[in-house]
């Protein structure tokens, strides 16, 4: 990759340069971004480096639109002969492509006022971490986890900082740009040897390194996990309730999230298809989208069409207010974008969320485990076969099987399945959901679903 730089400027110029040779090159619109990352992650092992990486260059990317057609393209070459090659590349590909006369840039009245994220302080002004630092915070994480006992060994333990800045520039007269930065730890920790052998990790991510847990909190956390795993075994077969603990609860809402996307809604693919202002979760729960929160990892003041993002609410007292849409689907529909768009480098924009809230329970999650008298706690899921269109839902899953309202024994090698529409239907929600989340939910417990193990 090429080297990166620390002038913002530098990426505007480039992304107004894009635009500039798209019109050159004849198309009618386009917009354009260049990316500047910078990266580092080292990890440890055997309280010894494990291996460093280190990544940084500035990428390009340019979507162009004529008479209804569309193509994007990327490079990390950004020269100005490569731009103009970029440009006439993506009009030829363009002119090739199906006509959708949905397609087209916003109304220079619909643009954002607001160009950069000041206010929302998702960049943090400190100096790039060492990686001696970076080291140091891996290997303490590390020896916490060790230095639980029956903890036998650390399968790795990260630490990483990330810093990227966008520009984003089209034809109808936008042009801003804002940064981010991330820090994150995780430690993956074992316990038991051969067959026996069970693992588990703690892992967090923050725009500010001061909100971070401590290393030695993450790799306690860790190995307090990965020991509750020790001597899973299979539960019993049958229809039980079961407690989405918050580390996964969110995969539930998630589903839910993918079924009101303009994009699946557009081809009838979503089964919340003809479900506009009907209920979709219990009464009194709300499900809200707020890509403004300050310090926030998912926070934007625009979206990748220039339009300003705003606080709104996905559902409302169970009842499900709109979809989430882009300005192509929102032409589709008939209806106004709600300054959704997402999109890659080389990707056209698509409808996405971001800082999801659902409304927390009045019950701890131990007082939902005694009012499940029997089931299971899933605290990890693997695979998915999930009908976007029905809303079947089956995952492989592990976690703790529940006798008698309190938790028994750890659970491997199960199989859970239901309805995503019936389940959503009868969540309770626990008050334990944790902050700093893209989406911020709670555990919850599902009345009624499939439970196939032994």
């Amino acid at each position: 990759m090429t080297a990166a730089t620390d002038d913002p400027l530098r990426l505007k110029r480039l992304a107004e340069a894009l635009i500039d040779a798209a019109r050159r090159a004849g198309a009618d619109q386009a917009d354009a971004l260049a990316v500047d990352g910078r990266s580092v992650s080292i990890d440890v092992r055997a309280r010894g480096l494990e291996q460093a990486e280190r990544a940084e260059g500035i990428e390009i990317g340019l979507r162009v639109l004529i008479g209804g057609r569309q193509a994007a393209v990327s490079s990390s070459d950004h020269g100005d002969q490569a731009i103009a090659q970029m440009a006439a590349r993506a009009v030829a590909m363009a002119r090739e492509a199906p006509v959708d006369d949905h397609l087209g840039l916003a109304d220079p009245s619909q643009l954002a006022q607001a160009r950069d994220a000041h206010g929302l302080d998702i960049t943090e002004d400190a100096p790039e971490p060492d990686p001696a630092h970076l080291q140091d915070m891996a290997l303490r994480a590390e020896a916490a986890a060790l230095s639980v006992q029956g903890i036998t060994q650390v399968e790795a333990a990260n630490a990483a900082y990330g810093h990227r800045r966008m520009w984003l520039a089209a034809t109808n007269g936008f042009s801003g740009g804002y940064g981010r930065t991330t820090h994150a730890q995780s430690v993956v920790a074992i316990t038991g040897e051969g067959l026996r052998m069970e693992r588990d990790y703690a892992g967090e991510s923050r725009v500010h390194a001061a909100d971070l847990p401590t290393p030695e909190e993450i790799g306690l956390l860790a190995a307090e996990r990965t020991l509750a795993r020790a001597g899973a075994k299979k539960p019993p077969t049958g229809a039980f309730p079961i407690l989405f603990d918050r580390r996964v609860s969110a995969s539930l809402i998630g589903h839910l999230l993918a079924a009101v996307n303009g994009s699946a809604i557009a081809r009838g693919a979503s089964w919340l298809r003809r479900d506009l202002g009907e209920p979709v979760l219990p009464p009194g729960m709300d499900l809200v989208e707020d890509p403004l929160r300050p310090r926030y990892p998912s926070s934007r003041p625009f979206d990748a069409e220039g339009l300003a993002t705003r606080r709104r609410l996905i559902v409302a007292d169970g009842v499900l207010q709109g979809w989430t849409l882009d300005l192509a689907t929102a032409r589709k529909l008939g209806m106004d974008s709600t300054a959704s768009a997402s999109r890659g480098l080389a990707s056209s924009p698509q409808p996405g969320h971001s800082n999801v809230i659902l409304t927390p329970g009045t019950d701890s999650r131990d007082d939902l485990i005694a009012r499940m008298g029997t089931g299971l706690v899933v605290t990890s899921m693997l695979g998915a076969s999930i009908n976007g269109t029905t809303g079947d839902y089956s995952r492989g899953a592990a976690g703790f099987w529940v006798q008698d309202g309190r938790i028994a024994w750890p659970v491997n090698e199960c199989t859970i399945a239901g309805n995503l529409r019936q389940m959503l239907m009868t969540l309770i929600a626990a008050d334990d959901a944790l902050p700093w989340r893209g989406q911020e939910v709670p555990s919850l417990l599902v009345q009624g679903m499939t439970v196939a193990g032994a």
